[in-house]
């Protein structure tokens, strides 16, 4: 229960996530829980999940694991690496596959969206890898956070950052699983 969002513009990458986490109806906001953050670093890469708050912590001990793997620059790079978490998601991390027998392949359960200097990308449960090439979000606020997005992406008053922060604003408003504070990360984007 979660909303993230992604922004790509005039060489900045932005990557916002709330912080909110619930529990069926519980609500447990930022103010009362100390790890509410829903992005992480990953060398050069920020991640934002999605799904089970348990998915952060597992990707932070897997990435923290397997470092040298994490090949994260490219869509078929995370495409792989995605792979390979998917082994350890079952094997070590104990996620259980679901049970959609009409699916055609094993979902990781979690979504992801990722900024790096080289672009921004989303992985979704099934490890289907999109690069975008504006903005986009994830979760249950997400049809919130791209309206705000799309209709205001081409303000020229408003950066990446900005942005990034008005879709989880948007998603905070109106979507009753995503809450305030948010948390907004940039970087500089590789010349192409």
């Amino acid at each position: 229960m979660t909303t993230i969002a992604v922004v790509k513009k005039n060489g900045i990458a932005a990557i916002a996530s709330d912080t909110l986490t619930k529990w069926g109806s519980a609500k447990e906001s930022a103010t009362y829980i100390a790890n509410h953050e829903k992005i992480l670093r990953v060398g050069d890469n920020y991640l934002a999940v999605t799904g089970s708050a348990t998915f952060k912590l597992i990707l932070s001990d897997y990435f923290s694991a397997n470092g040298n793997e994490a090949r994260l620059g490219t869509a078929a790079e995370i495409f792989r690496t995605w792979n390979r978490l998917h082994v350890a998601l079952k094997e070590r991390y104990f996620v259980l596959p679901e049970e959609d027998k009409e699916d055609a392949l094993e979902s990781s359960r979690l979504d992801v969206l990722i900024a790096n200097p080289n672009g921004i990308f989303g992985v979704s449960g099934h490890r289907t890898v999109q690069e975008f090439s504006r903005f986009y979000a994830y979760g249950t606020g997400s049809d919130y956070a791209l309206g705000a997005l799309y209709s205001s992406y081409e303000d020229p008053g408003r950066d990446a950052r900005a942005l990034a922060c008005h879709a989880i604003e948007a998603a905070a408003e109106f979507d009753d699983c995503t809450g305030l504070p948010l948390n907004c990360f940039t970087l500089p984007l590789n010349p192409r």
